[in-house]
């Protein structure tokens, strides 16, 4: 997913407020999972909820206004009732890693109770886990 960094994504200093990548990367998830015909709504509304139990980030190069930076989103791991995802922010002018996260998501039911992962939404991420190997 590409995003352009908007004035309201900086800090006093003119760099990206280190949370706005928390926003970019629950973006990219949400697209990641629409481009492959799965929407997060639907899935949500079928009982199926995916929040982020826990996510490592590490910060190497500031991004700055109106830069262009693509957001890459790749499955890892894919276990009975959690997943987990690297991200990378990467500026598109030089192709430079901004920031890297990998985020670890649960598949919870509406009681807030974790359950398995459904079969398609498994299909989905082992085979791009598979793809980026």
């Amino acid at each position: 997913m590409d995003i352009r960094i908007y004035y309201e994504d900086t800090d006093a200093a003119g760099v990206v407020y280190h949370a706005s990548y928390l926003k970019f990367f629950e973006r990219a998830r949400t697209e990641y999972f629409r481009e492959r015909g799965l929407g997060v709504a639907e899935l949500a509304d079928a009982g199926f909820v995916f929040p982020v139990i826990r996510m490592e980030i590490d910060f190497k190069a500031p991004a700055l206004h109106d830069e262009l930076v693509s957001i890459i989103t790749r499955p890892e791991r894919v276990g009975g009732s959690s997943f987990t995802v690297r991200q990378q922010a990467v500026r598109q002018s030089d192709g430079r890693l901004l920031v890297e996260a990998q985020v670890s998501l649960a598949c919870i039911g509406p009681q807030r109770k974790a359950r398995r992962i459904p079969q398609e939404i498994r299909r989905v991420l082992e085979e791009g886990a598979v793809q980026e190997a």
